[in-house]
């Protein structure tokens, strides 16, 4: 689970996390309110706070991660 501890984001970034997000449940057919959409959000959360913070990036980023 994502430690977001002194972490912001601003509009853009809440909208790259929004579209990777959307995108990973759409592509998996992940029921949005599923534990494994949280645990897929969670990931992204991680991986942007890693570094990815563009929507390609992220997205490469969370198709290889494991677990997802």
């Amino acid at each position: 689970m994502s430690l977001m501890l002194n972490s912001s984001y601003s509009p853009e970034d809440l909208d790259v996390l929004r579209c990777v997000i959307g995108r990973m449940v759409r592509g998996k057919a992940i029921d949005i309110k599923s534990a494994d959409a949280r645990f897929a959000a969670s990931a992204a959360l991680d991986l942007s706070q890693a570094g990815h913070t563009d929507s390609e990036k992220l997205l490469t980023a969370t198709r290889s991660h494991k677990g997802l």
